[in-house]
This record gives structure tokens, C-alpha cells and sequence, in this order.
């Protein structure tokens, strides 16, 4: 897949100033077992909610403010780690911490805004065909018991 310019220049910049890089995102699951997943403004398909680690944050702390950004999410306990996953096709330094979030509240949906177009929850089978395959993969390694890869 070929990413958008501002994309590859931005990851081209990360790589530049940092070591690593890594990323937190949340499989955010309500009662009925459905999951949230975002549509972004730069990148084809469903994904998890998340973003990178800045500089002087924890995985979680980011986690729990980019839940909050993308999707109106307040998370009311500490969300449980379920992996740490090597991205290494965006960079050959990136990693992906995936955390389940099970205690929440979204007081508010936010409106759709330059870089999150639409979030919304599924149920596993009414995953949409444009699902990301990483996110498609997580989600089988969590609910069906898939074997859990090491590669996002």
C-alpha cells in the first residue's frame, strides 16, 4: 500500500528523532461484546482508536488521552495489556502496545473532524469489509483464541 506524502514524511521525521517509536491502541468492548473502531482521515479502513507515545507519557497514559481525542472515551479502570506487537511496516523501529479497555463511558460522541471521519461499534460479524487485516487479526487472537503473532 502506498501511504499519502504527509504520512511518509512524518515517519520519515520519527525515525530521525527517535530510537523507537511506539504506538498504544484500544480494543474498547461495551456489553454486547462489540467492539469501537475508527475510520481516519489519512489511512484506508477500520482500525482500533490510538496514536503514538509522546515524549514523557506511558503506553497507558497515551492510551487513555488518545481514547479521549479520537473517540469521546473516558476510561474508568486500568485497561489491561494484551500485547506488544512489532510494526516494522511503517518503520523498521515501531511497535504497537494493545490494550483491552472493558470499564468506559462516552458521554459524547465527537463530531467527525480532520483526522477521525466516523467511530463506531461493531459485533464480530458485522465487521465491515474495509476492517484493517492487522485489526481483523488482533480481534481473532482475542475473542476466538487465534495463536497471538508478534508482528502487528
Amino acid at each position: 500500500m502506498v501511504r499519502p506524502f504527509p504520512f511518509r514524511l512524518a515517519a520519515a521525521y520519527w525515525r530521525l528523532t527517535r530510537g523507537a517509536t511506539l504506538g498504544a491502541q484500544g480494543v474498547v468492548i461495551d456489553d454486547e461484546s462489540r467492539v469501537l473502531l475508527v475510520r481516519h482521515s489519512y489511512r484506508p479502513g477500520w482500525h482500533f482508536p490510538g496514536g503514538g507515545v509522546e515524549w514523557g507519557e506511558t503506553a497507558e497514559q497515551a492510551l487513555v488521552r488518545e481514547l479521549r481525542e479520537e473517540a469521546g472515551v473516558i476510561v474508568k479502570a486500568r485497561p489491561q495489556l494484551f500485547g506488544l506487537f512489532a510494526h516494522f511496516a511503517l518503520s523498521p523501529s515501531d511497535h504497537v502496545a494493545l490494550f483491552l479497555v472493558r470499564e468506559w463511558e462516552r458521554p459524547q460522541i465527537p463530531p467527525p473532524n480532520r483526522e477521525i471521519l466516523e467511530s463506531r461499534f461493531f459485533t464480530l460479524p458485522e465487521l465491515p469489509a474495509q476492517t484493517n487485516p492487522a485489526t481483523l487479526r488482533r480481534l481473532k487472537e482475542i475473542f476466538e483464541g487465534s495463536p497471538i503473532a508478534t508482528a502487528w
